[in-house]
């Protein structure tokens, strides 16, 4: 994984493989779409171990990102060395141009979604851009 920033915001592309219905803790039962979704996370501080927990199967569920890659892939992810306030101010651009997933993993942040149904593979490009703007 190489070294990482102790803190800063995070990109997840995370890959589901067929249509289907998920329990996402408190959330509920949720239908997701096949395809390419976006997270956007943030760790200030242990960011390395937060990635490497994103990547693991076995652990304890405990936010929403943790429920959904029990049944998707994580395939990819970017890390930027950015403070929390970014955080929002990323998935609000993501918003405007992705529809979000009501409620995910937004609890604590003024943007109503923090994961994107972004379709195919080929959109990670573009949404890195976005997020480096």
């Amino acid at each position: 994984m190489g070294r990482l920033p102790d803190r800063g915001i995070y990109l997840l592309l995370i890959h589901i493989p067929k249509r289907m219905r998920i329990n996402i803790g408190a959330l509920g039962e949720i239908e997701f779409y096949e395809g390419y979704y976006v997270y956007v996370g943030s760790a200030q501080r242990n960011l390395k171990r937060r990635i490497e927990r994103h990547m693991r199967k076995e652990k304890k569920l405990k936010w929403h990102i943790d429920y959904l890659l029990t049944q998707a892939t994580l395939e990819d992810f970017e890390v930027y060395p950015l403070g929390k306030e970014y955080e929002d101010n990323i998935a609000y651009a993501l918003l405007k141009r992705y529809p979000g997933v009501k409620g995910f993993g937004s609890s604590d942040s003024r943007v109503g979604s923090h994961l994107f149904f972004i379709g195919g593979r080929d959109q990670w490009c573009k949404v890195l851009n976005i997020a480096r703007n």
